[in-house]
């Protein structure tokens, strides 16, 4: 068995600090994940965050890539409904150019935020374009293959780097795995934000049951899930503390999921809509090296997934970093038995 381990680091804010302390440990983060081996390292996107540092991921995305050589590095996710395609491609075909064969570019299909940051990053826009039909047009403008009947027909976003960033759709559900699979694009399920491993496995069916392979790709699934590795099962327990899911239903009919319940609860204010909250219990994965492995194994056997990408809430920093040199110690070992 052959298990590869990507990172995605929200560039957590810890209580007294500051975001610029975050971002300076997301950069450490990054080069400890490229000296342990790991495939990629992805950061993500939220707005108007006094917990998450990362607002702007091709920013930190450019930083990373020249305090890096190897790693390929990605947006978990830049989050597509805010923006317009061709401008994301123009930044992303920028830092494919600088970074050949090392960038990613993963699209998010929540907010990153509450709507009042929504209404900002929208304001003056008007665009009734879809989230799948700007996925598209993204998706011809990094490749470019604009359709001759599209109204930009002719178009360019420039530079046109010799290797085109990585197109990667995230979600949380079967109906997003269903979008990724009819596009023909690699899909990122986020297990670490559902909860719900059935619905995780559902998705991942359904992916490729209904796959399109007009583009000549074949399907590819990465499942992206929280990670806790220590010494002891006490001190992964520990670490992890009482952390929640906690997810808010809207009366139009949209379920988001958030930080904590006074995020959710201004989210709903912020909305002008009724909703309920509901809290669960997350799925973490935790342990020693040889349970963290075990449960690694027993995903990747129910699956077919042999890519994880995995995020870590833990602090302090340095037990952060243990968990991760932990956990390549355990998938190292697992390695070499083989």
């Amino acid at each position: 068995m052959a298990i590869t381990i990507s990172v995605l680091d929200q560039s957590p804010i810890y209580p007294g600090e500051t975001g610029a302390e975050a971002l300076v440990r997301t950069v450490l983060l990054a080069q400890k994940s490229e000296q342990l081996g790991f495939r990629r390292f992805w950061v993500s996107e939220h707005h108007d965050s006094e917990q998450l540092a990362g607002s702007s991921p091709e920013v930190l995305i450019s930083y990373l890539l020249a305090k890096t050589e190897t790693i390929r590095i990605g947006s978990g996710g830049v989050m597509l409904q805010h923006y317009s395609p061709y401008k994301v491609a123009e930044n992303f075909n920028v830092l494919a150019s600088l970074a050949p064969g090392r960038v990613d570019l993963g699209i998010g299909r929540a907010p990153g935020g509450l709507p009042r940051s929504t209404q900002a990053l929208q304001r003056g826009i008007q665009d009734s374009a879809s989230l799948t039909d700007k996925i598209v047009e993204l998706d011809q403008f990094v490749h470019n293959r604009l359709e001759q009947e599209h109204p930009l027909a002719g178009l360019k976003a420039a530079p046109l780097p010799e290797n085109p960033p990585e197109l990667y759709v995230l979600g949380a559900s079967v109906g997003s795995a269903e979008i990724a699979a009819g596009l023909g694009l690699p899909y990122v399920f986020s297990l670490f934000i559902n909860g719900d491993e059935e619905v995780a496995l559902e998705a991942i069916r359904s992916y490729r049951n209904t796959f399109n392979t007009e583009h000549g790709t074949q399907p590819q699934v990465i499942i992206a899930l929280a990670v806790a590795v220590a010494d002891t099962e006490e001190e992964a327990a520990e670490l992890v503390g009482a952390q929640k899911l906690v997810k808010i239903h809207l009366a139009s009919g949209k379920t988001l999921t958030l930080g904590t319940r006074e995020q959710a609860e201004e989210f709903g204010r912020q909305a002008n809509e009724d909703y309920t909250i509901a809290e669960q219990e997350p799925i973490i994965t935790k342990g020693t090296k040889a349970s963290v492995r075990e449960k690694l194994e027993a995903l990747h056997k129910a699956s077919g997934v042999d890519e994880f990408i995995v995020t870590s809430n833990i602090a302090p920093f340095e037990k952060r970093l243990r968990s991760f040199e932990l956990l390549s110690e355990a998938l190292a070992g697992a390695a070499a038995e083989v």
